[in-house]
């Protein structure tokens, strides 16, 4: 899990940072404050940042409404989402907005089909995502195209304030970013520079006194006709529901981009951010007195099980990057995309693990962990349309690196001072820790990918994709006796997909695609090999002609060798003998009814189970946990254009989990569960106020239990008020 720490004095140049971007935000909008009129963003061709505008002309830009036409997640080329060959999701900024997604990213996909989030409840310094059946918190995770892999506690995370749209592609991904997890990818889409003056600010304030505010400046530069800036940063910090808990965190994010031409733009960004915080701490807990009775009943979600005054966890992070892309009259596109990334991590925390003897105390264990990080992310490629007999031809080709190294200190201690859940006393000294990892791990990968797009007999389109990565791994242990590795890999991946455009808006197709997920880590016969595998899959997208809406059913098998498993005895070896298999139906409606009316609603079936584990044949047949058997969601917004409530919009949506396991032998179940979430917004000359609820009801409820010893409670319920203002 992440981090879980102590209130420090949040990062003093951060603070100074975004005061003076504060300053300037004032002035900027003290400047405009006298044109008081709807703003239109076209920064990339694509709408605005509030999703005003109305056609979506690329891949990265706007999304009108809830309806997003086009993606990049799919193909790295801006392409219709009908015309992908797997199932794809995008969550625009209004959505974000709407529903009140303010400090995580994992709150943004509560709604999407085939994604389960957020599996041990609220943990503010991570965003945890199972995409298919499949963890992809750590494998699955990019921005902007680009990988932000991690391993252990060395995680990157992004406000969702700093992001026009998340894009979500199902399935496998390895043919077009190399390594990833094989149930599919999350990739965060930034905001970019405008085109047009756009000033924003925000101020906001949840129920457990947990308060935010950000602000989103762009314009040209001065009066040049070539270059454009944005500025967008945030602060926020609080308290959390749980006791003890608190948390101030906060992110600047400058931008530049330069465009002498129309055939030729460049931008260049960086990034710093931070978290200082007290860990919530509720996602140890046990499964009985969670999901059931002890024989005290069950435990308070307020409870904080670890040690206020020694609680430690900050993160510091700062990224640069740049975005180059060059048309040339013979219709050929040059586009490179760079980011580097460095993380800094500490926690010192006392968590949870099951009962003593007695049956309301928990066993604690005493944790350290001390993270750094280094990534870099580069993509190279060239596209190109052209006609070839009978055939048009989408053809891109590229090369792309990626390199991450960690260096991963963490101690610990079994048997730390016990605590009694219902009288709990803080305070008590801790057993010395002993080490449990010391070793510097590096990964790189190089490949080579195309992808051709062939439209025949104007309704057929094929979809073929090649990629061949080179992988190096490099591990060492400081610890004694000492593990010393280096390992070479190469894997070849592809894809193929058919599909039929009908007139009426219908497209039917079939893909099948193989993949490949490096690992970092060894088992007891030496490093692990990359996962693989492949996937098939079939549907069908509908974008009607007569409403603005788009509607996706798929169905899937994804099979996965080389599966990590571990003996179930001392001396706990691992080995890459297992295989799993996820199969599944996902159902997603996204609707721009009318000026008025906004619909989402999702339903995933996913079976998944391991089907070869030689070390332990117990487990054949048997679903890992946390992933719940049906997901379903619908969210109906509502927005009065005229008469004495013009401005007024309400929103309301039900999610429902349902029953998943908590252990791995399938004894123990977690119930289902349906939460009810609401907001209410009211916009006039620009400003915006709104009030949103998460679990209006405060049902009481367990997301997931990563094992007998890991259930998370859910959200309780929380009132997020905000206000806003546009110039």
């Amino acid at each position: 899990m992440g981090a879980r720490a102590n209130r420090l004095i949040f990062n003093a140049k951060l603070l100074a940072g975004v005061a003076m971007f504060g300053v300037s935000a004032t002035m900027a909008s003290a400047q405009s404050a006298t044109e008081l009129k709807p703003v239109i963003i076209q920064g990339e061709g694509a709408g605005n940042s509030t999703g005003e505008a109305a056609v979506e002309e690329n891949g990265t830009g706007a999304v009108k409404g809830y309806v997003a036409k086009k993606t990049t997640a799919g193909s790295k080329t801006d392409t219709p989402i009908s015309e992908i060959p797997q199932a794809v999701s995008v969550i625009g900024r209004q959505e974000l907005d709407d529903r009140g997604v303010v400090n995580k990213v994992d709150e943004a996909l509560r709604y999407t089909p085939g994604v389960t989030t957020q599996p041990y409840g609220t943990d503010p310094d991570t965003d945890w995502f199972y995409i298919r059946g499949f963890d992809a918190s750590q494998t699955g995770i990019y921005m902007d195209g680009l990988n932000l892999f991690s391993y252990g506690f060395g995680n990157f995370q992004i406000d969702p304030f700093m992001l026009e749209r998340v894009d979500v592609l199902k399935g496998p991904a390895s043919v077009l970013y190399g390594g990833a997890n094989p149930g599919g990818i999350v990739d965060m889409v930034r905001k970019r520079p405008t085109d047009e003056p756009y000033f924003y600010t925000d101020i906001g304030i949840n129920s457990n006194g947990n308060a935010f505010t950000g602000f989103d400046l762009s314009d040209k530069l001065g009066s040049s006709d070539t270059m454009s800036y944005r500025l967008t940063g945030k602060i926020a910090g609080g308290d959390g529901y749980t006791d003890y808990t608190h948390d101030i965190r906060g992110f600047v994010m400058p931008q530049l981009t330069v465009s002498p031409d129309d055939s030729t733009k460049l931008t260049v960004w960086a990034y710093a951010g931070g978290l200082d915080q007290v860990h919530t701490g509720n996602g140890f807990l046990p499964y009985v007195g969670t999901v059931t009775d002890a024989s005290f009943g069950k435990i308070s979600r307020r409870f904080f099980p670890g040690e206020p005054e020694i609680d430690i966890g900050r993160y510091d992070q700062q990224m640069f990057g740049y975005e180059f892309e060059h048309e040339f009259d013979s219709g050929w596109k040059v586009t490179s995309n760079f980011r580097y990334g460095h993380l800094d991590k500490y926690e010192h925390y006392v968590y949870p693990y099951l009962y003593t003897t007695t049956p309301t105390e928990l066993n604690r264990i005493n944790f350290e962990g001390d993270t750094g990080v280094n990534s870099v992310a580069w993509d190279n490629r060239v596209e190109n349309e052209f006609d070839l007999g009978e055939t048009t031809h989408k053809f891109m080709a590229g090369v792309d690196y990626r390199y991450y190294r960690i260096d991963n200190v963490q101690n610990s201690k079994f048997g730390a001072s016990a605590i009694d859940v219902l009288n709990p006393v803080y305070g008590g000294a801790q057993l010395p820790m002993d080490p449990l990892y010391s070793e510097v791990a590096t990964m790189q990968q190089l490949g080579f990918y195309a992808q051709d797009q062939i439209r025949f007999a104007d309704k057929w389109l094929v979809t073929l994709n090649g990629r061949y990565d080179f992988v190096d791994s490099d591990y060492k242990s400081r610890l004694s006796p000492s593990t010393n590795y280096s390992d070479n890999d190469g894997a070849l991946s592809g894809r193929a997909g058919i599909a039929y455009e009908f007139e009426n808006g219908l497209t039917p197709y079939i893909s099948a695609a193989t993949f490949f997920n490096p690992l970092v880590g060894q088992s007891a016969t030496g490093p692990l090999a990359p996962e693989d595998g492949e996937q098939f899959e079939a549907g069908v997208k509908y974008d009607p002609t007569f409403f603005d809406g788009s509607f996706t059913a798929s169905v899937f098998q994804i099979n996965k060798r080389n599966y990590t498993v571990s003996l179930p005895v001392a001396p706990y070896t691992r080995s890459q003998l297992g295989e799993v298999e996820s199969k599944g139906v996902e159902l997603e409606a996204k609707v721009n009814l009318d000026d008025n009316w906004k619909v989402l609603g999702s339903f995933t079936y996913t079976d998944i189970e391991v089907t070869k584990n030689p070390l332990n044949t117990a487990l054949i047949g048997k679903t890992p946990y946390i992933v719940p058997d049906y997901t379903a969601s619908l969210w109906v917004d509502y927005s009065v254009t005229q008469g004495a409530l013009e401005g007024v919009s309400v929103g309301a949506g039900l999610r429902y989990k349902g029953e998943s396991w908590a252990d791995d032998v399938n004894t123990l179940k977690v119930p289902s569960s349906t939460v009810m979430d609401a907001a209410i917004r009211y916009e006039k000359n620009n400003w915006m106020a709104s009030l949103n609820v998460t679990n209006v009801f405060d049902r009481t409820y367990v997301e997931s239990c990563g094992g007998i010893g890991a259930c998370g409670y859910g959200d309780a319920r929380t009132f997020t008020f905000k206000l806003s203002k546009k110039w």
